[in-house]
């Protein structure tokens, strides 16, 4: 009790002085048929783009499988830091494109998955995820965020038309799906969009004034975007010119399209305890300076250094759009007051046989267990914490499905996935 005490003073001290002001840091990755466009172990490389940022929010487009998933978040994420986690996979319902998907990885000092739905469409799926900000106080105010991801229609080569209505349609299933939640909800809507213009009808649906969520495009910069160099800056694709080296993979030209986006609510403009940083949407990796070339061109000079662009030209054909927010609420984050969190997935919070997890002993209370409880409430195991920092749990003997773990005397519980 004692230490509870401590740790609440040490967040009203820190609110006191100023700092309890957070960030919140997301990014949209188009991420290429990964993973089995070449080269080899993009994962690798995807680790190096992301340490670049760090992403809290990390949401993605063409993503093949549960095995890809898995690699972004052992190998690219986990690697990077602790806490980390991921949605549960969901294949593509809409229609044949089953190999390409969405997906949201997450920061869980920051962020709280409490609820994740499809929403089908004509082409691909509209994925629906709703997070819980991990605030102090978040029992008697949360704060969520809605998140939705989708990847829409690109266009075919045969009748352009056809291809801006099967846009259109989608978008409107998402607009539809606005009605379904509070008209102030925090709302982000993110992914390759395939528009070439601002003049494109789901485009102007997207930011319908009279939407039940109104949504704002944070670049503001309506234009035709396709192949013009005064939108250079803004443009996400292609970072190849050739797709040669890459198996025929993806698209080539060099960069001149501005696909992948990332739209807010407009209350992230006007609301004084979370809000969009002006200034920090950008298309990562992009100098402004490489229209029709390479990303990793030499004359494509700037903040982003070459080491940087090299990575995003081998990791795939598109750059990854990026966006933060301030969070004036304080965090319910024992790292930030320098101890580590109670309990972390040490390989992710997917396991088949085995889940490991790493237990800060300094915070355990005395002859602690661990129960998982499935989603009825029913208990269907319990394992003594002990006295070691890592532990084992077998999970084989559990059905497939999504559990809680609880330590014993907390009141909070840890998601995990059995498959």
């Amino acid at each position: 009790m004692h230490r509870l005490y401590i740790t609440f003073f040490a967040i009203w001290l820190t609110c006191q002085l100023g700092h309890c002001q957070s960030l919140l840091k997301t990014m949209v990755y188009n991420l290429l048929e990964f993973p089995s466009a070449p080269p080899a172990n993009r994962e690798l490389i995807l680790k190096d783009i992301l340490a670049a940022f760090t992403p809290d929010l990390l949401m993605v487009n063409e993503l093949e499988s549960e095995v890809g998933a898995n690699l972004i978040l052992n190998k690219s994420l986990l690697s990077l830091a602790p806490g980390y986690a991921r949605a549960i996979f969901a294949p593509n319902q809409s229609s044949s494109f089953q190999n390409l998907n969405q997906m949201v990885f997450y920061n869980t000092n920051k962020l709280i998955l409490i609820d994740e739905e499809l929403f089908e469409t004509t082409v691909r799926d509209i994925n629906h995820y709703t997070f819980r900000l991990n605030t102090v106080n978040q029992s008697t105010n949360p704060i969520f965020l809605h998140v939705y991801v989708t990847h829409l229609k690109a266009d075919d080569g045969t009748v352009f038309d056809d291809d801006q209505q099967d846009r259109l349609n989608m978008v409107n299933v998402f607009t539809n799906a606005l009605n379904l939640i509070p008209p102030d909800s925090f709302v982000l809507f993110a992914g390759d969009f395939n528009f070439k213009s601002s003049a494109e009808a789901a485009y102007q649906e997207i930011l319908d004034p009279t939407n039940n969520v109104v949504l704002v495009d944070p670049v503001n910069r309506p234009g035709n975007w396709n192949n013009n160099s005064s939108f250079t800056d803004v443009h996400t694709q292609a970072t190849r010119t050739s797709t040669a080296n890459f198996g025929n993979r993806g698209a080539g030209g060099g960069l001149d399209d501005r696909f992948d986006f990332i739209m807010m609510s407009q209350n992230f403009t006007t609301h004084p305890n979370f809000f969009y940083n002006t200034g920090s949407y950008k298309a990562f990796g992009n100098n402004g300076n490489c229209f029709n070339l390479n990303i990793n061109d030499a004359a494509c000079t700037g903040a982003f250094d070459q080491t940087l662009r090299e990575s995003l030209f081998n990791m795939s054909d598109h750059l990854p759009v990026v966006a933060e927010f301030t969070l004036n609420e304080p965090l319910l984050n024992l790292e930030a007051f320098e101890q580590k969190p109670l309990l972390q997935f040490a390989s992710g919070n997917v396991a088949s046989t085995e889940l490991e997890l790493l237990i800060n002993l300094s915070q355990l209370p005395e002859n602690a267990s661990l129960s998982a409880y499935n989603l009825l409430g029913q208990k269907v195991l319990t394992q003594a914490t002990g006295s070691q920092s890592r532990i084992t749990i077998p999970v084989s003997g559990l059905s497939a499905g999504v559990y809680l773990l609880k330590i014993s005397g907390q009141s909070r519980t840890w998601k995990f996935i059995k498959r």
